[in-house]
């Protein structure tokens, strides 16, 4: 699975997040950030679908926060269950899913990608 490394990005710091939001923002291009944990069976479960959409859908930036490890960020998106999807462009959160729901995960993406190369 190495090689599919960057296609996820794990966001480990604070300044690396803001980092990939900046990039983003200034790209123009929608961001959907997997809030996770470790210890979480569903986060783990979804956790290779959420690669693959990563790898289909390239105009989009797929960022992964691991909510023990980054407490500041979960904190500022109020992040009270795993995992949660937010969905964000030009900086805003547009669409917010709660669990592991595989075909809203897909549906959001492909709305929110379809618009964004329109």
């Amino acid at each position: 699975m190495a090689s599919e490394e960057g296609v996820v990005i794990a966001c480990h710091t604070k300044a690396e997040f803001d980092a990939q939001m900046a990039k983003a923002k200034e790209a123009g291009k929608l961001v959907v950030i997997d809030f996770t944990a470790s210890w979480c069976g569903p986060c783990r479960a979804i956790a290779p679908l959420f690669v693959e959409h990563a790898k289909k859908y390239t105009q989009a930036v797929f960022l992964k926060v691991d909510v023990d490890e980054l407490k500041e960020v979960t904190a500022e998106y109020k992040i009270e269950a795993m995992p949660t999807f937010h969905f964000i462009k030009n900086g805003e959160t547009v669409e917010t899913i709660v669990g592991a729901r595989k075909d809203e995960l897909l549906a959001l993406i492909q709305k929110h990608t379809a618009s964004a190369s329109a």
